[in-house]
């Protein structure tokens, strides 16, 4: 499963008003175990390039409504 005290958050800043219905997702140690525990594999959905059902149904998706700008993206992991 995921590794203890692994966090990591990938996200726009163009909020919901860009693309998509959110921003991003937050990765934590327990990400992997509540997707099995829900019914995903995590493998299968890697596979089928489908992060959105994964982080969708663990509820780990950033949603912070619209931000009216576009600057970049963000990446950042935090190991304990």
């Amino acid at each position: 499963d995921g590794e203890a005290g692994v966090w990591a958050l990938a996200g726009d800043t163009d909020g919901i008003d860009g693309s998509e219905d959110n921003a991003g997702a937050w990765i934590t140690p327990d990400t992997l175990t509540r997707a099995r525990a829900a019914g995903l594999n995590p493998r299968t959905v890697l596979d089928g390039h489908d992060a959105y059902t994964l982080f969708a149904t663990t509820g780990d998706l950033l949603t912070p409504g619209p931000t009216y700008t576009n600057v970049n993206d963000f990446r950042a992991v935090l190991v304990l």
